[in-house]
């Protein structure tokens, strides 16, 4: 029986290291980490389309006052 054959996308080379090393502090297998942020990441997408609320973004904290 042939296999089916799965579409497996390439990750860039930073968020592998990434990956790597905070699965590593975690103590749990890379790929564990990699699901339960893709789960998460669509979960906080369709709550997004389901709410139609625009994403907010947190301005920086100036460390000096504005300019007059």
């Amino acid at each position: 029986m042939a296999q089916s054959r799965h579409y497996s996308p390439q990750l860039d080379r930073p968020l592998i290291s990434a990956l790597y090393h905070a699965a590593k502090v975690r103590r749990i297998p890379m790929t564990q980490l990699a699901s339960s942020l893709v789960r998460e990441g669509l979960e906080r997408m369709e709550a997004r389309t389901e709410n139609e609320s625009p994403i907010v973004r947190e301005e920086p904290q100036r460390t000096e006052p504005p300019a007059e």
